[in-house]
């Protein structure tokens, strides 16, 4: 029997970090659930480093591949 991954809960959370291999960004993301969610908006992040959903007001800060 395999195990079942359930998708991520959209909006759980008010700050999320991302790499620039989950690029392109949208909100809520590709592991979230959309079910319970506002529509899929994309965000601009590699253009200043940070974005802000305007639907959730979750904020995401793109950081370097391999950090914390």
């Amino acid at each position: 029997m395999s195990a079942r991954t359930e998708p991520d809960q959209a909006n759980a959370q008010n700050h999320y970090q991302v790499t620039r291999a989950q690029l392109p960004l949208s909100c809520p993301t590709p592991a979230m659930s959309l079910w319970n969610s506002h529509p899929r908006v994309y965000l601009p992040v590699e253009v200043t480093g940070k974005a802000k959903c305007p639907y959730c007001g979750a904020t995401y800060t793109l950081v370097e591949d391999g950090q914390p």
